[in-house]
């Protein structure tokens, strides 16, 4: 009987101390997913090659700057799937980034 008892108040002296922890780990989830929810969105027929490279998941200074060239060339964008036309971007690039993207 002992040993039981030895068992329980040794369960019980782990686990307590931690159940602040994980009432203060509910708390601060909804924070996280506030600050997740957040999208900065830029401008592709006004932004630099820099702000494009910074703004857009997949997209280096490379691939910014010959969205850049490609604006210049033909004009502003229509649509976002118009930077399907741009040399190295594809459909799941432009798919990844559409919440991001103004016209």
């Amino acid at each position: 009987m002992q040993i039981k008892t030895k068992i329980v108040t040794l369960f019980l002296s782990l686990c307590l101390p931690t159940l602040p922890l994980l009432a203060n780990a509910e708390e601060t989830a909804p924070a996280a997913q506030v600050e997740e929810g957040i999208v900065i969105t830029v401008n592709i027929n006004t932004a630099s090659a820099e702000e494009l490279a910074t703004l857009l998941k997949g997209i280096g200074l490379k691939k910014a700057q010959a969205i850049v060239d490609y604006r210049e060339a033909n004009g502003p964008f229509t649509h976002i799937d118009d930077l399907t036309n741009v040399k190295g971007i594809g459909e799941a690039t432009v798919r990844n980034n559409a919440a991001r993207i103004l016209l």
